[in-house]
């Protein structure tokens, strides 16, 4: 990175620019409830205030300006009134891809003609809401115009000619969309929006990007200078953004795949922003990049550079199998081609979807744990696997029941870039083409290796009776550490390409699609099986009982789609083998294959084609999801008893990347957990 950007980032990792945060010390919901607003008043009036309040900030070097001033998001309800409004299950609108390009194309006085110019005809509902997207516009104006003033008074001529244009006109360039861009997403956050995601970054932009370096207005270097700084503005203000832990924060960018007709799309901008992203070295922008069986070697061979950098990026997504999963589930074809990734896996469709890919969480360990209960009750294997699927059948209908209770708030601005809500002139949070509802499914290995020692030793072997097990479950193995030892490290485990262990993961797979197969939301729209955990793998870990495959009380689950977490398995190889023997069309709502490879697997030149390859490999098989993580357990014990030492060192934890220290010890300690392979 050149001096420029190397300053910009520094001063961010120092945390120098929080001396410009204050607090807003007002109780809005109250000031709402005195002067009688409707939900969207209040959604747009809280804008309009967040945006009013911000101190414009602009920096001598920089050349893309927005800084967050406002560190807090007052309520526009209180608790009480919420519930009695949206009722026990509100719902924040997020996790959903708005359509940046549009307006970043037309301008947002072109949008605003557009709003006014629907208001002809429109009822007393849809006029408020159209005026509210006016009011929504007409605040993003004064904010930028309030930006401009402050960038002619420091000095800072080129933020000031690209504010004399966008947001109010079109972009020309490649500078102004991407000021546009951060205009827009910032506003995003201010409205109150939940993980807000970035979309095919390298398809709406690419034009701008190709069309300033052909026509001379940039060098190649020029426009990387401003990619660099541009990924440095995702990562100004996230700190204050809502997420489970620090960097759960779904600035998600989808890099690479195909256009609506099937043909790839990777170009030199989306190796530009992998590059950009391995020398920065920062957690934002999150990198996913879309792969296929035709994708040439030096793609993978990028991906697995930024991998080498240790950002547990890039997560991979194979087009191949996600594709045709979406099309299964009821999505058109071009829409499909089209998808992108939800803050962390979830697939999604920009501009059309107003999913909630990631309403609640199915647990199989809980599903088969039922039937544990009463395992000396069954004839035969054949028998309990019958009685898991009916487990797991009430556990799915409990979750849709609460599901379906569940009310989203109103989002404006949101609307606005979504595709088809000034048409309807309705709010977002009514819907749109795509309403689909996503359950992660969590567990799945601790299920399988307790069914396959079940299966085993209960009824193949019969070395161990179903009272044994029943019993050293229950007591968490106290008494019995030599059937812990037999259960936990001698028998085979999802991950060992064991034919018995991937036919059992197979069947869960699969009851667990039908489950849900069929099944509407309050809606309209479906819901979708994964194989994503979020922070669920902690969640649930924490009211289970042992297993009889050996996890052990309270002990955290496997994050995501992964082994169990004290498995030593054979290698990446056998997991690869195990992990991609079930039909992943069919649990299409997304969640990675997770591995962690040692960081002196990246040693030399041959070393990372071969993780490259392991990557194709992947692929070609048939994996729909992957993430790896270059990491270094000593370093992380040592991070853990210095952190001061280790300020900047990054991992990825579910489906986002963080800096290690700033974790809860106990998500510190699983990442450390984990299994490092080697090549």
């Amino acid at each position: 990175m050149d001096a420029r950007v190397q300053k910009l980032r520094d001063m961010l990792m120092k945390r120098e620019h929080h001396k410009y945060r204050r607090t807003l010390d007002r109780c809005l919901w109250k000031e709402f409830d005195e002067r009688g607003l409707s939900a969207e008043r209040r959604m747009s009036e809280r804008l309009r205030i967040m945006l009013s309040e911000q101190n414009p900030v602009v920096l001598p070097e920089e050349r893309i300006a927005c800084l967050r001033t406002v560190s807090n998001l007052p309520e526009v309800y209180s608790d009480e009134e919420k519930e009695r409004l949206f009722g026990e299950f509100p719902w924040i609108v997020g996790n959903i891809c708005p359509d940046y390009a549009t307006t970043i194309g037309t301008g947002l006085l072109a949008q605003r003609e557009r709003c006014v110019r629907r208001l002809e005809g429109a009822d007393a509902k849809q006029t408020e809401f159209l005026q509210c997207l006016i009011d929504c516009i007409d605040a993003v104006l004064d904010f930028a115009r309030r930006y401009r003033e402050e960038a002619l008074r420091v000095g800072n001529q080129v933020v000031a000619d690209t504010l004399s244009r966008v947001p109010a006109e079109g972009a020309r360039t490649f500078q102004e969309a991407l000021q546009f861009f951060r205009i827009l997403h910032f506003s995003l956050w201010c409205e109150g929006e939940n993980h807000n995601c970035i979309g095919r970054f390298d398809q709406f932009m690419y034009p701008y990007w190709k069309r300033d370096i052909e026509e001379g207005r940039l060098t190649e270097e020029e426009a990387f200078s401003l990619l660099e700084e541009f990924f440095t503005t995702f990562n100004r203000d996230h700190d204050l953004y809502p997420g489970v832990q620090q960097g759960d924060n779904g600035q998600s960018m989808m890099l690479g795949g195909c256009d609506k007709q099937g043909n790839p799309v990777y170009n030199d901008l989306s190796t530009a922003c992998l590059r950009a992203s391995r020398e920065l070295m920062m957690i934002d922008p999150k990198i996913n990049l879309r792969v296929d069986k035709n994708t040439p070697p030096e793609v993978y061979y990028e991906g697995t550079l930024l991998t080498k950098a240790g950002l547990g990026f890039p997560q991979y997504a194979n087009d191949d199998v996600v594709i045709p999963g979406l099309v299964r589930l009821g999505y058109e074809l071009e829409d499909a081609r089209d998808y992108t990734v939800a803050a962390c896996w979830e697939f999604i469709i920009p501009r059309w979807g107003m999913e909630i890919p990631n309403i609640d969480a199915f647990s199989y360990p809980d599903a088969v744990n039922a039937c544990v209960e009463k395992l000396d009750t069954y004839a035969s294997f054949a028998d309990l696997m019958e009685d898991v699927k009916k487990s797991m059948r009430a556990q799915t209908k409990a979750l849709i029941d609460h599901s379906n209770t569940a009310q989203l708030l109103p989002a404006p601005f949101m609307s606005l870039l979504m595709d088809d809500c000034v048409e309807r002139a309705a709010d977002i949070c009514e819907g749109s083409k795509y309403n689909n509802y996503g359950l992660h499914g969590v567990g799945l290995a601790t299920a399988v290796d307790t069914l396959t020692s079940i299966k085993i030793h209960v009824f193949d072997k019969k070395d161990v009776t179903a009272a044994q097990l029943m019993a050293a479950s229950a007591d968490d193995y106290a008494a019995e550490p030599e059937l812990l030892h037999l259960v936990r490290y001698e028998t085979p485990k999802f991950g060992d390409a064991d034919s018995a262990s991937d036919a059992i993961a197979c069947e869960l797979m699969s009851a667990y699609a039908a489950c849900l197969d069929g099944q509407k939301n309050n809606r309209g729209g479906i819901y979708r099986p994964g194989t994503g955990s979020a922070m669920y793998y902690m969640w649930f870990a924490e009211k289970m009982k042992a297993t009889p495959g050996g996890h052990r009380q309270n002990e955290p689950l496997e994050t995501n789609y992964a082994p169990s977490l004290y498995v030593r398995s054979k290698g990446p190889l056998s997991v690869i083998q195990s992990f991609t023997t079930p039909d992943l069309q069919k649990v299409i709502n997304g969640g990675p294959l997770t591995m962690e490879f040692h960081d002196s697997v990246f040693r030399d030149e041959e070393s990372i084609r071969k993780v490259a390859s392991l990557v194709q490999m992947f692929v070609r098989r048939g994996g729909h999801q992957l993430q790896l993580n270059a990491v270094n357990r000593e370093n992380l014990l040592d991070a853990q008893a210095h952190p001061e030492d280790h300020q900047n060192l990054i991992v990825r934890v579910w489906g986002w990347s963080a800096y290690f220290v700033q974790l809860d010890k106990k998500y510190q300690d699983h990442v450390i957990a984990r299994q490092e392979y080697r090549l």
